[in-house]
């Protein structure tokens, strides 16, 4: 039979899991890894032109029409095609982190009716795989810089960017969105332990054993 079973510490585990999720999805998609040196445009303002792992924003000029749009996209049409073999392996453990995460995300919701499997916690299964996640993501975070080598970074970041080594680039806040992330998901990792404590208290027991289906505690 199916108890509903919600506390705060479960809940909140519940929404750091999604927000995680969706915060390393929207880093990952994202164009402003890097932001590019200034870049002029004829009767324009100068403009930084932002590349992504494998996405790029730059702008057009419409001589005629005397304006400016920003035109992002992929540069990238295939696997192959991203700029450095170092963004390559980014991108596979970021993916395989994303994907773990967005699993998670999903499955969180499902725990405030199902607690444990073939008698293994859910929350500490989840816990487990977070943290293996936020592995992946560490890697991808520390090989990314050394593609800054890259002739499509050095394109953007001037000829003496090498790896590691920015020159007139800036990180730009989808990198940090992504350490950050990683960082929050640590933490929901670790919250996990606590919102299998809430869950499987004395007191949610009881409530069980009362016949109750919907159970609420702070």
């Amino acid at each position: 039979m199916c108890h509903v079973v919600v506390t705060c510490r479960s809940m909140l585990w519940t929404l750091l899991s999604i927000v995680v999720a969706f915060t390393e999805l929207i880093a990952f998609m994202s164009a402003d890894w890097l932001i590019g040196k200034v870049k002029p445009l004829r009767s324009q303002e100068p403009y930084h032109p932002m590349l992504g792992i494998y996405g790029r924003c730059t702008r057009i000029s419409h001589m005629q029409l005397f304006r400016q749009d920003t035109l992002c996209g992929p540069y990238a049409e295939n696997f192959n095609e991203i700029a450095s073999g170092f963004w390559q392996a980014t991108a596979i453990f970021l993916a395989l982190g994303i994907m773990i995460l967005c699993t998670m995300a999903f499955v969180s919701v499902f725990t405030m009716c199902v607690q444990s499997i073939m008698k293994k916690s859910i929350f500490n299964v989840c816990g487990l795989l977070q943290g293996i996640a936020g592995l992946f993501l560490i890697l991808g975070l520390i090989l990314y810089p050394a593609g800054w080598g890259c002739q499509k970074a050095i394109s953007y970041c001037g000829p003496y960017a090498s790896a590691y080594k920015l020159e007139d680039c800036s990180l730009g806040w989808a990198f940090y969105t992504a350490i950050g992330g990683t960082i929050l998901m640590f933490i929901c990792a670790v919250f996990s332990a606590q919102a299998e404590i809430a869950t499987s208290s004395d007191k949610v027991q009881e409530e069980i054993e009362g016949g109750k289906k919907l159970i609420c505690l702070l």
